[in-house]
């Protein structure tokens, strides 16, 4: 938690502002009874008229500027909280961004999502309510018990029995209700996860029929956070009805010594009279801390949720002393006996693979599912590093380049292409922030996009929805293509990413690739995508099976030749 609270450093001043202004507010708070002791002693009994007007316009004064304090107090507190909550989502933000595939799959999305929307509200509030009203609910209790010793000691020994019991009690139910709200904000995880998935994928939901099914696992985990937010409340609120039995009994204890004292002339009625405002303010005060826990107890539960993420090692980032100088200017490729596990996997995705790629090169690589062919592109950017031996890219180790420019040089297109929020534009220039219409253009019709764009109502400026849900599975394949082109990188790779266009678009955009200056690796199924490589690789359990021209392939290997077969028949010897 001090970690977390740690980013409002930078907000010091305004925070001892704030937290200043709430001092002074509470002093004239606790200074009102003491005047209002004095005015029933000097103007009320005695019906002194000019005592009375006195205190009075000294009691209004104050209380006018409590008013104003209050107002400026809540201005520096709601700056010093909002403030904070951007600089903390901003950092946990970029945290993220700097993670590992690696550490990415530690965390389910939903869970991130609730770290940085309810958990960092949580604490943004809780830094707000804090030096607005918080802090003031504790210091008005040592407050009121002072100015009650100053008033009269005899009368305000009672408050030395039922406070320190009070705040004992206190202090257990926080201990407590800190690990139950721990548990409540892990089932809001789990309603995040279940709606996150349901709403990606409703329209399989809908073609399925499974509504039924995915309305009972909604009841199961919304019913855990119903029932864990049941029961944590219920303790907290358990506490307040305990509180006031005390504090009510502390002040029937009072008036009735009190009204002993005024009948043997040991105090007046102004001290009893304050004494009891002093009770009613720390009764009062002490009735906020039931709400008080359960603000403390849920945002120490979201601080550590979010000190969590903080805290996770990156596993993959620059070496130590990356060359700065080094750049990739060719786009040569190997691999020397490069295997790779995931991590807690245990077996190998990828066995001792050893290949070289000349600058310029085209590489189909071929496989069935699960035979580590996505794993094998996945090193090339260092989205993961290898288990054993070496990547090296221009003859150099890959670890070697900065990883900004190491990525920069990278045209990849995943499986399953992704899309964001805006325009047709705004989607092709992510490959490349600076890039000028006319190379948008250009890549878009290379990756033989360009027409479908124009045909649009809107063209370029078209929006896209969230995640491309207005395009077709070609379209969104192609656009995110483009994405690769734009940025024009010295190592291309497609992962699959041909597989929703049909033969003659697909053959345009081979014969597109060719015009880039760059290394390409292409994953397919298809032999009619592999055809126009300059070699093929057969890949099979993480292994290299065969790796060759199309026609070295075709004469020596029994699972190409089937491969081959399965796709055109048995008159395979040439593919056009």
């Amino acid at each position: 938690m001090r970690n977390v609270l740690s980013f409002l450093k930078a907000y010091k001043f305004p925070a001892v502002f704030a937290f200043s202004l709430m001092l002074i507010e509470l002093a004239i708070e606790l200074l009102l009874p003491f005047f209002l002791g004095k005015m029933i002693n000097d103007g009320v009994l005695n019906q002194d008229i000019n005592n009375i007007t006195m205190w009075g316009s000294i009691m209004l004064s104050m209380a006018l500027l409590s008013l104003g304090i209050g107002i400026t107090n809540s201005f520096y507190s709601s700056h010093v909280s909002f403030a904070f909550g951007y600089d903390l989502r901003q950092k946990l933000f970029e945290k993220i961004q700097s993670f590992s595939y690696q550490n990415m799959n530690q965390y389910p999305t939903s869970a991130l999502v609730t770290r940085f929307t309810s958990d960092v509200r949580q604490i943004q509030n809780t830094v707000f309510m804090s030096l607005r009203i918080m802090a003031k609910a504790p210091l008005t209790v040592i407050g009121g018990v002072i100015m009650a010793f100053i008033v009269n000691a005899r009368l305000a020994l009672i408050f030395l029995v039922t406070v320190p019991l009070l705040i004992l009690f206190l202090l257990w139910i926080m201990k407590y209700a800190s690990k139950m709200f721990m548990k409540v904000q892990h089932n809001v995880d789990n309603v995040n996860r279940v709606m996150q998935e349901n709403l990606v994928g409703m329209r399989l939901i809908k073609a399925f029929m499974r509504r039924d099914y995915e309305e009972s696992r909604f009841d199961e985990v919304n019913e855990s956070l119903a029932n864990s937010t049941k029961s944590t409340f219920r303790m907290i609120e358990a506490s307040m009805p305990v509180l006031l039995f005390v504090m009510n009994i502390s002040l029937i204890i009072i008036l009735w010594f009190g009204n002993t004292q005024i009948g043997t002339g040991n105090t007046d009625v102004g001290q009893v009279v304050t004494i009891v405002n002093y009770a009613l303010r720390v009764a009062m005060a002490i009735s906020m801390f039931s709400f008080i826990i359960m603000i403390i107890s849920r945002t120490k539960a979201s601080a550590e949720r979010i000190d969590e993420v903080f805290q996770v090692e990156v596993d993959l980032s620059n070496q130590p002393q990356p060359n700065p100088n080094l750049s990739i200017t060719k786009g040569k490729l190997e691999y020397s006996k490069v295997s790779f596990s995931y991590p807690d996997a245990g077996k190998s995705v990828l066995d001792k693979i050893s290949f070289t790629l000349d600058p310029g090169e085209r590489l189909a690589i071929i496989g069935a599912t699960g035979s580590g062919k996505t794993s094998l592109f996945q090193l090339i950017p260092r989205l993961y590093d290898p288990t054993e031996g070496n990547i090296l890219v221009d003859d150099q180790p890959i670890a070697s380049y900065p990883l900004d420019h190491l990525r920069g040089s990278i045209g990849y297109v995943p499986q399953s292409p992704l899309l964001f929020t805006g325009s047709i534009k705004d989607n092709i220039a992510w490959g490349k922030t600076n890039a000028t219409m006319g190379e948008i253009i250009q890549a878009a019709k290379d990756a033989q996009i360009h027409e479908t764009i124009m045909g649009l109502q809107n063209q370029y400026d078209t929006k896209v929805g969230q995640k491309g849900v207005n395009l077709s599975g070609g379209q969104k394949q192609r656009i995110s293509i483009a994405r690769a082109f734009v940025r024009k990188p010295k190592i291309l790779m497609l992962d699959d990413s041909t597989s929703a266009l049909d033969l003659a678009t697909e053959a345009r955009l081979l014969e597109a690739i060719q015009t880039y200056d760059c290394t390409t690796l292409i994953i397919t199924q298809k032999i009619s995508s592999a055809y126009s490589a300059d070699r093929i690789l057969l890949l099979d359990g993480g292994e290299i099976i065969a790796i060759g021209t199309y026609e070295e392939l075709l004469a020596t290997s029994l699972l190409f030749q089937q491969i081959v077969e399965s796709q055109y028949g048995k008159e395979y010897a040439h593919v056009e």
